[in-house]
């Protein structure tokens, strides 16, 4: 049996129009139902919406338009079928990719405008495809990162929450008071705009360093004045520290000549000596 039979003009004609109109309606269909449903769904599953209806739509007219041509669809069918099972032998990769992403897209563990970290990568995502997650980094660079690594991968999604905690790892000088210290701090916490006031400061003692009393000082803000409260509040503890006489110790070293030698002495002297 043949696979189609001659087409006459006519034919031709018609199945122009069917591909043109197809087109047509499949452009507008999906773009009309994902606005109608945006206040129910999110700006990533309105473009797989999009996309899912476009290309569902454009099957179904392309299809009838072959068989207007007069097409065997039947025979079409199998060799589609032969054809799928070959490249898919020759394609595990994206087979393994596009599973991946089915998964992704079911999970949703980010969404299109988040901010993400996977590795030593951290971008907005700007797409979230079958194949792979499209990022734009801060420093303005595109990165695509294939589904499969996405899934395998620990991924830290950044504006998940509304809030977030800055942690803080500082060194006083043992001759410091722990609860000065702490005070001091509030008072830097107290006058930071960008400060939540609930959750409030969460001071940490980690333990006695090599040459100081090491603390975590934590800090919760607004996740949009992230990094404008971490360039800013190191300079205001340094400021408060300086005022309150607050030492902030440096590591020393001491050296030996055996394990029964005293440590060398060390005398500084000023320049007017």
């Amino acid at each position: 049996m043949d696979i189609f039979s001659a087409p006459n003009l006519l034919t031709l004609f018609r199945t122009a129009i069917i591909l043109v109109a197809g087109y047509a309606v499949a452009q507008l269909i999906s773009r009309s139902i994902p606005k109608a449903l945006k206040n129910h769904t999110s700006p990533h599953q309105q473009v797989l919406l999009k996309r899912g209806i476009f290309y569902s739509l454009l099957v179904v007219f392309l299809i009838t338009a072959l068989n207007q041509m007069g097409f065997n669809l039947s025979v079409l069918l199998g060799a589609a079928g032969v054809l799928s099972v070959a490249i898919g032998f020759a394609s595990q990769t994206s087979a393994s990719n596009l599973i991946s992403g089915l998964f992704l897209l079911g999970e949703c563990p980010f969404a299109i405008g988040d901010v993400i970290r996977i590795g030593t990568t951290t971008g907005e995502v700007l797409s979230i495809d079958l194949l792979s997650t499209k990022l734009r980094t801060f420093d303005n660079l595109y990165v695509r990162i294939p589904n499969e690594s996405m899934l395998k991968s620990e991924v830290t999604t950044l504006t998940r929450f509304p809030i977030r905690r800055l942690d803080l790892q500082l060194g006083v000088a043992y001759k410091e008071n722990i609860e000065r210290v702490c005070d001091v701090l509030s008072g830097v916490a107290d006058k930071n705009p960008l400060c939540l006031d609930e959750p409030g400061p969460l001071f940490i003692f980690q333990g006695f360093g090599d040459s100081a009393m090491n603390l975590q000082f934590s800090l919760w803000t607004k996740r949009e004045n992230f990094i404008d409260l971490k360039n800013s509040i190191h300079a205001e503890i340094k400021t408060a520290f300086d005022e309150n006489a607050i030492e902030i110790p440096f590591p020393h070293l001491s050296l030996y000549t055996g394990s029964v030698t005293e440590p060398f002495p060390i005398r500084m002297v000023s320049e007017e000596n």
